[in-house]
């Protein structure tokens, strides 16, 4: 038996890419064919992006709690969110929840600390990169955050949310973001953090300069371990 894992999802991409990575990689622990039980509520995103446009953190934090609540009453025993944009609001989240979360950020930073990467490039939307979420989680680390000037911020976020999350890889966009990587190893970057849980199907196509932190792949797998250790600590309750 293992842990029941809510997905609270935000983009269909982000959210279908989380899943599937916990499905597919559940036979890692649990053998063939397996993997914990999963279940994921997916409100309207263009609920979240007019919240996000008045920067309404408040709202934000209600859309998830709904989400949350869905999951609470499928069974889910605690919840991530493959988002790491809406993640500004799980402080106004975690006080009002029944279920406990994993945080992106954190895990994401565990894994730059693991792998001894000090200075850290930060690519998502303008709404995630002008937060406090990666530089918050980083500074508990001792680890440094890169975040990209004004310019390229701007052009990232439109490739996000004009292409990427409508399923939508253009070449043009493949050849910005890793000459932006580029540019970012040369100011002494030693990786680059896809904080956008969309950015991997960019890197699907291509090579990347510098190593990467996915995020959607790293929290699908610490959900995994999340779901294996808890179903062990209830076997022996």
């Amino acid at each position: 038996m293992t842990g029941h894992i809510g997905i609270v999802g935000c983009s269909a991409e982000g959210a279908a890419l989380c899943y599937r990575t916990i499905c597919l990689e559940g036979a890692r622990y649990l053998g063939d064919y397996a993997h914990p039980e999963v279940s994921m509520h997916t409100p309207p995103l263009n609920a979240y992006v007019a919240c996000l446009e008045r920067g309404d953190m408040e709202g934000v934090a209600r859309i998830m709690l709904d989400s949350a609540q869905v999951l609470a009453r499928a069974g889910a025993d605690f919840l991530i969110c493959p988002d790491n944009t809406i993640h500004q609001a799980l402080p106004k989240v975690l006080p009002r929840s029944a279920l406990p979360w994993l945080h992106i950020a954190e895990v994401v930073a565990q894994e730059a600390l693991a792998n001894h990467y000090g200075k850290v490039a930060i690519a998502g939307t303008r709404w995630l990169v002008e937060s406090d979420v990666y530089p918050h989680a980083f500074g508990k680390k001792d680890l440094q955050c890169f975040l990209p000037p004004p310019q390229e911020r701007g052009e990232i976020h439109r490739i996000i949310m004009d292409e990427l999350v409508n399923g939508r890889v253009e070449a043009g966009s493949i050849d910005y973001v890793k000459d932006a990587v580029q540019r970012w190893k040369g100011e002494g970057c030693t990786a680059v953090a896809l904080v956008c849980t969309e950015l991997p199907l960019l890197f699907t196509h291509t090579s990347c300069p510098l190593p990467v932190l996915d995020s959607t792949r790293l929290l699908a797998r610490a959900a995994l371990r999340r779901a294996v250790a808890w179903g062990r600590t209830s076997a022996t309750c």
